[in-house]
C-alpha cells in the first residue's frame, strides 16, 4: 500500500467510513492472522483474535497519529490482543507455529527429511521462549518488519526490542545445539 493511500485509507476510518474498514480488514488480515498464528495461536483462535483486533483498530482509530504508523499500530493491538489472550489462558498449550516455508519439493527424499526435522525442533524452541521473546522474532523474522518498526509496535524503545531479539536468538541457539 503506498503511503498517499495510507493516509488516505486513515483520514476514512477516522472519519467513520465503514467502506474503509472493510478495505483496512482486505488489506491486512492475512498479516495479522499469521501473525497471531505465528505467535503460536490455533486456527480458530488466530480467526478470533485477528476479528477482535480489527474490532480495536476500529474503535480507537482516533489514537493514532501518523497515517504512517499504521502497519507497526495494527500490530501493537494485535500483540495487545495476543498478550491478553495467553494471561486469560495460561493454562492451554502452546500450539506449533509455522515458522518457516516448507522445504523445496526438488529437494531429494532425505535432505527433505533432514530439512522437516530441523524445521521442526526450531518451531518447538520458538514455541518454547516466553511470550516478550517469542514476538520479537515472530515480528522481525517472521513478519519482516524493521528493528524500528516492530519496536514501535510494541511500544518499546529500539534498544530494548534488540536486547529481546539477541536473548531470544541465545535461547534458541542454545535450544537447538
Amino acid at each position: 500500500m503506498t503511503e498517499q493511500k495510507r493516509h488516505s485509507l486513515v483520514a476514512r476510518l477516522k472519519a467513520g467510513d465503514r467502506a474503509a474498514a472493510a478495505e483496512l480488514v482486505d488489506e491486512y488480515y492475512r498479516q495479522i492472522y499469521l501473525f497471531m498464528r505465528r505467535l503460536g495461536h490455533d486456527r480458530q483462535v488466530s480467526e478470533d483474535l485477528t476479528q477482535e483486533s480489527f474490532f480495536n483498530a476500529w474503535h480507537h482509530i482516533g489514537q493514532l497519529r501518523d497515517g504512517k504508523a499504521l502497519d507497526s499500530w495494527l500490530y501493537r493491538i494485535a500483540a495487545n490482543v495476543s498478550k491478553l489472550y495467553w494471561r486469560r489462558h495460561k493454562h492451554k498449550e502452546i500450539v506449533g507455529i509455522e515458522l518457516l516455508d516448507m522445504p523445496d519439493s526438488a529437494e531429494d527424499g532425505h535432505d527433505r527429511v533432514g530439512r522437516y526435522e530441523q524445521l521442526d525442533e526450531l518451531k518447538t524452541a520458538v514455541d518454547r521462549l516466553p511470550f516478550k521473546l517469542r514476538e520479537t522474532i515472530v515480528l522481525h523474522y517472521m513478519q519482516q518488519l524493521t528493528i524500528a518498526k516492530a519496536a514501535e509496535a510494541l511500544g518499546i524503545k529500539e534498544g530494548t526490542f534488540k536486547s529481546r531479539l539477541n536473548r531470544a536468538l541465545k535461547a534458541l541457539r542454545k535450544d537447538v545445539t
